[in-house]
């Protein structure tokens, strides 16, 4: 894994984080799911093809970046599901079909691990012959599985959002027939400054921050309005350093960073590199007109102590 996908990997497997964008993206931002009924699954995917030992073909591996189980009350009723995010710092133009394979892979391991308990169980007795040649009963059923694509980049995501977007057949009613997959997806240049309000967690920051990292006026007017900004976790910056270039420092000894003052330090850095660049001109220009050397022109100029030391390893 590159340091982009383990530090979106560590971020996203906090359970209130993970909670929280299945809520925004789901339920408009209502703490339906609530991050203590999450249960961390085995990320990878190994699907098993039927046909016996004999038959079968080398298992298929994919590795999920977090998946986890969950039970999410809505109407008093107790829905069992597995929710899973995939977490991308570019664009990725077959997004449709990576997402597609995996779903299709846990619902295989559902199946296999239902045809392992009755075998198990030994309850194929009083199955019909349609039950026991499948394996799998009329009375099994699947967990619903939901794949959610976290974008963490600053541009449009532009890549295909379907199955069908990918074809290059054009033919409805042929179309009609192949089933779609659409992918789900968080992309913070897609959102609107009211929908930050609608997470509960930090991902209100990072992704707002990512949004607007390539618009410093823009930037440090959203870092300024939000007070979350002034305590952000080790955890937090790592990602936001990783995708976007943020260029936070962080102490190792700490554990959360104000991010309005680390913004304003980057400020004063970029203009006092300016400041001794334009300076650094100016000396290099007079000594090659007087023929003065470094000193002479630093003197003539009149350049404090301070900044003779800054523009001695130039001269």
């Amino acid at each position: 894994m590159g340091v982009k996908d383990t530090v979106t990997a560590k971020y996203m497997r906090q359970n209130n984080v993970f909670a929280d964008a299945f809520n925004y993206f789901v339920y408009n931002g209502r703490q339906v799911i609530d991050p203590d009924s999450l249960e961390e699954l085995d990320t990878r995917e190994i699907e098993v093809p039927y046909g016996g030992e004999e038959g079968a073909e080398q298992p298929v591996q994919r590795t999920r970046d977090v998946i986890k189980s969950v039970t999410a009350m809505t109407d008093k009723k107790a829905a069992y599901l597995v929710l899973a995010v995939e977490n991308q710092s570019n664009v990725n133009y077959a997004m449709a079909v990576r997402n597609m394979v995996y779903d299709a892979l846990q619902y295989a391991k559902q199946v296999e691990k239902a045809v392992a308990s009755h075998k198990k169980s030994g309850d194929y007795k009083a199955a019909d012959n349609d039950e026991f040649l499948s394996g799998f009963m009329k009375s099994d059923h699947l967990l619903p599985v939901a794949t959610l694509v976290i974008y963490f980049g600053p541009k449009p995501w532009d890549g295909p959002m379907s199955i069908h977007e990918m074809f290059q057949s054009s033919d409805a009613e042929m179309l009609s027939i192949i089933p779609d997959y659409r992918i789900n997806l968080i992309a913070p240049a897609a959102m609107d400054d009211s929908d930050f309000d609608k997470f509960s967690s930090t991902l209100r920051e990072v992704l707002s921050f990512i949004k607007y990292s390539g618009n410093g006026d823009e930037l440090e007017k959203v870092v300024n309005s939000n007070q979350e900004f002034r305590h952000l976790g080790r955890t937090e910056v790592d990602v936001l350093n990783a995708c976007v270039n943020a260029n936070l420092t962080m102490k190792q000894d700490e554990e959360v960073l104000d991010v309005c003052q680390a913004i304003q330090t980057i400020a004063d850095r970029a203009e006092e590199k300016g400041r001794i660049e334009a300076l650094l001109l100016t000396i290099k220009n007079l000594m090659q007109n007087t023929g003065w050397s470094a000193d002479q022109t630093m003197e003539n100029m009149k350049v404090s102590d301070a900044d003779r030391k800054a523009l001695a390893p130039f001269l």
